[in-house]
């Protein structure tokens, strides 16, 4: 299955959805779910209620919900760990054996979710706008999003000229990326995904302002040299990609020498973001009678 990990945000609460290309449908956490539901932020309690609700949804023939897939999807520490999935007639069928007064506003929001991915597929400019949107919910700085969109637009127009050039699988388009990276920063994609403790998101959205400009910096430049040249496939191009990492690297060490100090950081989106604003946790997250109105 081709997956796309995505994070969806319902109440500021993440939701993690992982898109199948090939199926064309979206495949929802069932614990984040729960979560939302049952109006609590504690992960373990909301496993707790999908284990006791899942057996005894087993018990009543119920394989619809029960019969869920497990994908590997990224935990709150960034490993990737074996997760219950429900696509959306599951979750549906979920919310049926959950008292929640969340229900119908989340039927809503799947129905929305879903129509967004048809707009998007459509339009690729509501991706931009429901991207916006997104950054602004889990509290990212207007200034940050701004840098983020632009350098969205600007890796469409450089991956669009690797494309031009005969550039055509995807380890192709990884290499480019780890050449143009170790350009300018000396640290191709892994390494600097290890600097900021990073394993399955995305490096750019744990990029500070200025790691944004540089690197949207690298890619320009290698477009442009691209236009210019005119390479033709994957070794005249990653010379390109090399070339335009100098130009972001100079630039990089010019402001180094001024500010006295490393402008590659550690630090990733938790350290300059503002956490979304969480719901209140139960007083009493283990009682799964009281959290959850299921007796054990």
């Amino acid at each position: 299955m081709a997956q796309e990990e995505v994070i969806k945000l319902f109440d500021a609460k993440k939701i993690r959805i992982v898109w199948d290309s090939e199926a064309e449908k979206y495949y929802f956490s069932v614990v984040d779910v729960i979560q939302v539901l049952t109006d609590s932020i504690d992960y373990q309690a909301a496993r707790k209620y999908w284990k006791v609700l899942k057996g005894r949804l087993a018990q009543e023939g119920n394989e619809t919900v029960t019969n869920c897939y497990q994908l590997k999807l990224t935990a709150a520490d960034g490993k990737q760990r074996l997760t219950d999935v429900a696509d959306t007639e599951q979750v549906l069928r979920l919310i049926q054996s959950v008292p929640s007064k969340k229900a119908e506003p989340f039927k809503l929001w799947l129905a929305k979710v879903g129509q967004e991915r048809l707009n998007q597929l459509q339009d690729p400019e509501r991706s931009i706008e429901q991207a916006i949107k997104d950054y602004h919910r889990l509290g990212y700085s207007e200034n940050w999003i701004n840098q983020r969109i632009k350098t969205i637009e600007i890796r469409k127009g450089l991956t669009d000229e690797w494309k031009r050039s005969g550039v055509e699988t995807e380890q192709e388009y990884a290499s480019l990326t780890d050449i143009m990276y170790r350009a300018w920063s000396g640290l191709n994609t892994r390494e600097y995904k290890e600097l900021k403790g990073l394993r399955k998101e995305s490096l750019r959205d744990n990029m500070t302002n200025v790691e944004l400009m540089l690197n949207g910096l690298a890619e320009a430049a290698a477009t442009e040299i691209s236009q210019e040249r005119n390479p033709q496939g994957y070794v005249e191009t990653a010379h390109i990609a090399q070339e335009g990492g100098e130009v972001a690297d100079a630039a990089r060490q010019n402001l180094e020498q001024r500010i006295g100090r490393s402008v590659i950081s550690s630090k990733r989106a938790v350290h300059f973001t503002n956490p979304p604003e969480e719901l209140p946790l139960p007083k009493e997250a283990d009682d799964l009678d009281e959290l959850t109105g299921i007796d054990q």
